[in-house]
């Protein structure tokens, strides 16, 4: 992933998407992650649709954030306790 800092980032924004085929650029500032450019050709419309809604990302923070302070079940757990022996696998 290549990283430019935001103050001295000079190439135009579609010189820089050009280059989001090889690897995505990520603009810090101050040394922090600012914002990123990533290739989306291939991702789906809902996909790209749920990554901009801000209520979808809140319930996405607030699940981690109360994951982390509650815990939570494994995989394995969770099918002990749903009963379901075996879970096929994919190709």
């Amino acid at each position: 992933m290549k990283t430019v800092e935001i103050s001295l980032a000079t190439a135009s924004l579609a010189a820089s998407a050009r280059c989001l085929k090889r690897e995505p650029l990520l603009l810090t500032k101050e040394g922090r992650p600012y914002a990123a450019l990533v290739a989306i050709a291939d991702a789906a419309a809902e996909t790209i649709a749920l990554s901009a809604n801000r209520q979808f990302l809140d319930l996405i923070h607030r699940s981690c954030a109360r994951h982390r302070a509650e815990g939570g079940v494994s995989a394995v757990e969770l099918r002990r306790r749903l009963g379901v022996r075996g879970v096929a696998r994919r190709r």
